[in-house]
């Protein structure tokens, strides 16, 4: 199968034209790339961020172990904590939405149901760890993207692509590693406000340092705002639906001597937001979440080092006046083995994942067991990673995944990659065990291949990785035809087959005092029993930014634009395309004082990311951050 960079007799939906244009000037399509199936080793900056990330920066989401960015073969991106200062974004879902091969879908404002898509797969194929720690639900599937507190990140890592070779169940369209700060040495304190339109507030808080042998960090942040009426229709309650976040994090190491470390970690976060239940009826989400976390890290030679670590979640949803309840709590136990010698790298670890689910009449648990092996290889200009793994699952029994990718220098500038591998999703327990479910389900499974190409100098970067990732017995709702006598309304059954296929293009110039940086993503998200596009998920998506500093003022430009999408699986109900301009500037007004200003969707479009639920409209905000230098 062919994918080919498009250049003139490429089509492009009018919602995407401007960023079209501004990517062909960058020299997107200076030339026509023909590739067949994978990856690319890309690291890509939001578009605010005017830092290049280092080659020897150091990844973990690729391979779970600390690796300079240069030898890596995976599509990654890196966002740092100046960039998510500098977006503005309400909730991590605007923040991730921005990157390549990311959309969102949203049932309102921040606070309501968020679903992420990497390269077009489903929400609940991303694995997501906040500090090492496993989020997840048991009933929805996939984290709950709107609890987890922006606020109180430092750093995230995106790797598109399957990963279940390294990560076990989840891993099949990709993996977000959450990262909050680490001590350093001093006491570096700061308090950040905002305000915004729609009685929008932000606080944030917040202490670091390291003395001696300890280093601490501790944050605290609140966020909220009047909201607007999310569901303007008819049957709905024309009221505002606002919402209140409330989170804090402490993150502390000890380190015992010069080969041996302990670290602990948490973070908790409270969300209560509105929506509404029919005319003049309100209910409020009540959304809670923690995540904590404990290592020992222990160098036992130079080659030889070992990571243990216990893990505890939660993701607990209810809804008032009207009465539901959904708890999920995972526990996991993960030791790592590291052998480094010379160009080779052998790991090998033991894990264990506990699930628990508590959603009436569903009380019910269950376990994996894994068994995981990986190697790299780095020198002469090739890099190799092989990665296989064995998970055991309590309910279904045994499932196999590997991994085999290939990069190759060609010049010092240009850089080939290849992979292959395999991937799946376990079934959720409420997909098991509740009303609809059924507890014969088989785990979802997916195979994913790539070819990548980039090229790197300066402040100049270009990259373009082609995928397929085929994704067999889907889960999906059916009709009662299908189903049990008892299930009249319709059940879960393994009924369909996907395939994610498409082209990411990422690039970024420097111009004088100005830096360019844009992605496209040109993809084909599709149901291969029907022949149909997947649900709120588009064909042509992308970003373009262009940033520069003017007498102390940072100044910057972003346009976001996504092609139509179908609200279905049947594709009806149009859910029309959409271009965004946002404007920021920043500047150090004294000597620990900064000020940001952001708007958001300048010309105040109209769009819809999930039908007959609202957005929010031109977004005003203002910040002041104080941080001693």
């Amino acid at each position: 199968m062919k994918f080919s960079t498009p250049c003139v007799r490429t089509q492009v939906l009018p919602s995407l034209r401007p960023l079209w244009f501004a990517l062909a000037s960058a020299g997107l399509c200076a030339a026509s790339l023909t590739v067949h199936a994978q990856n690319v080793s890309e690291t890509v900056q939001l578009a605010q961020n005017l830092r290049s990330p280092s080659m020897s920066e150091m990844v973990v989401a690729a391979t779970r172990t600390e690796q300079p960015l240069s030898d890596l073969v995976a599509d990654v991106s890196i966002v740092d904590r100046d960039s998510i200062e500098r977006s503005g974004a309400t909730g991590l879902g605007d923040l991730l939405a921005r990157l390549p091969g990311v959309e969102m879908s949203r049932n309102g404002g921040p606070g309501t149901t968020t679903s992420l898509f990497l390269r077009g797969a489903e929400t609940r194929f991303t694995a997501v760890y906040i500090d090492g720690v496993r989020m997840d639900s048991q009933s929805t599937g996939g984290a709950a993207w709107e609890t987890i507190p922006l606020g109180l990140i430092d750093r995230i890592e995106v790797l598109r692509g399957p990963a279940g070779a390294v990560y076990g169940s989840d891993a099949m369209g990709g993996v977000i590693q959450i990262f909050t700060k680490r001590g350093e040495k001093g006491v570096a304190p700061f308090v950040s406000v905002g305000v915004g339109n729609r009685a929008t507030t932000k606080l944030e808080a917040g202490v670091s340092g390291a003395s001696g042998t300890v280093d601490y960090s501790l944050g605290l942040m609140r966020d909220e705002s009047d909201g607007f009426n999310a569901r303007p229709v008819a049957g709905q309650n024309p009221d505002k639906d606002g919402y209140r976040n409330t989170a804090g994090n402490a993150r502390l190491g000890l380190q015992l001597n010069s080969a041996h470390r302990l670290e602990g970690s948490l973070m908790v976060g409270d969300t209560n937001s509105g929506y509404d239940s029919g005319l003049g009826k309100d209910d409020r989400n009540l959304h809670t979440m923690h995540a904590l976390g404990l290592n020992w890290l222990a160098q036992w030679s130079t080659a030889y080092k070992t990571r243990l670590s216990i893990t505890d979640s939660r993701d607990k949803y209810e809804t008032t006046p009207t009465v539901y309840l959904s708890d999920t709590r995972l526990r996991g136990y993960l030791f790592q083995n590291e052998w480094r010698q010379g160009a080779h790298l052998i790991t090998a670890a033991l894990e264990r994942r506990e699930d628990h689910l508590e959603n009436k009449p569903i009380d019910r648990d269950r376990s994996q067991n894994a068994l995981a092996l990986g190697y790299g290889f780095n020198a002469g200009g090739h890099t190799i990673h092989v990665n296989a793994r064995h998970d055991d699952d309590s309910e279904f029994g045994g499932k196999n995944t590997g991994s085999v990718a290939y990069g190759y220098a060609i010049t010092p500038q240009w850089r080939a990659t290849a992979s292959v591998g395999t991937a799946f999703r376990a079934p959720t327990l409420y997909q098991r065990f509740s009303q609809y479910g059924v507890a014969s389900l088989r785990p979802e499974s997916a195979r994913n291949a790539e070819l990548g190409l980039r090229y790197a100098q300066g402040d100049s970067s270009l990259s373009a990785v082609a995928y397929r990732n085929r994704v067999t017995n889907l889960i999906s709702f059916v009709g009662a035809s299908a189903c049990s006598p008892l299930q009249t309304q319709g059940c879960y059954a393994n009924t369909a087959r996907a395939e994610y296929k498409g082209v990411t293009l990422a690039a970024s110039h420097r111009i004088g005092t100005v830096q360019l940086h844009g992605s496209l993503d040109l993809q084909r998200p599709r149901d291969l029993d029907t022949g149909k596009q997947l649900a709120r998920r588009a064909k042509h998506h992308g970003t373009f930014g262009a940033d520069t500093v003017i007498a102390g003022w940072t100044l910057g430009a972003e346009v976001q634009a996504s092609g139509r999408r179908y609200d279905t699986v049947a594709n009806t109900n149009v859910l029309g395309g959409y271009t965004l301009i946002n404007l920021y500037a920043s500047t150090r007004i004294a000597r620990d004082y900064t000020l940001l200003a952001r708007v958001d969707n300048l010309t105040d479009k109209d769009y819809q990311l999930a039908r007959t639920y609202a957005t929010p409209g031109r977004t005003l905000f203002v910040g002041l951050k104080w941080a001693p230098q």
